[in-house]
Parts: C-alpha cells; sequence; structure tokens
C-alpha cells in the first residue's frame, strides 16, 4: 500500500516535502491497520492485486490505470489514500497550498 500511496501523492501534491509525503504514507497505513477486520481484508487484498499489477506493467501505468478506470472497489481505493492522505496533511500543516509546497 505503501508504493502506491506514495505514488499518488506525489502526483496529486507534486511540491510535498518527502518528509511530510513520508510521515502521510505511514499515517494511512496505520489507519488501514486499525480499520475493522473485514474492511482491511479487502483494502489489503485491493492493494496487493494493484502492487502485483505495478510490479507486471510498471507503477505509473498502474497508478494512471487505477485512478481512471471507474470499478467498483478498485476505483474506492486511490479515493481512500487521498482522503486520508488530505486529511493528515491540512490537519498537521494548515499552511501546506494545493500542490503541497509548505507556505
Amino acid at each position: 500500500m505503501g508504493r502506491f500511496a506514495d505514488r499518488v501523492l506525489a502526483r496529486d501534491l507534486p511540491l510535498l516535502d518527502e518528509s511530510r509525503r513520508g510521515a502521510t504514507v505511514r499515517f494511512i497505513q496505520e489507519r488501514v491497520d486499525d480499520m475493522p477486520s473485514l474492511t482491511r481484508f479487502g483494502v489489503v487484498v485491493i492493494s496487493h492485486v494493484v502492487d502485483l499489477i505495478g510490479r507486471l506493467i510498471g507503477s505509473n501505468r498502474t497508478m494512471e490505470l487505477v485512478i481512471g478506470l471507474p470499478l467498483p472497489l478498485l476505483s474506492e481505493y486511490p479515493r481512500l489514500i487521498r482522503s486520508l492522505g488530505f486529511t493528515f496533511i491540512w490537519e498537521s500543516w494548515p499552511d501546506t497550498t494545493v500542490d503541497g509546497d509548505a507556505a
């Protein structure tokens, strides 16, 4: 999950400092670990499938594919990452601009 979350955040917030992005990815992973068991199982399965596809066709192509496909559950995966990540970023560093730069 971390590799995909890092790529999504780097794509959406290109000026976000690497240390902040790393802290955000860790936060996302911790929140997924705290999910109820059935929900966590589903997210972990999707993350492993996405990671496997990324290893086969490349991380960037996989990210664009997953973000662009309107498939149930799969399209919710980047939304989950964004919602957790963006909330953490703007709660932790409220001066962050929309491109991830520290104002």
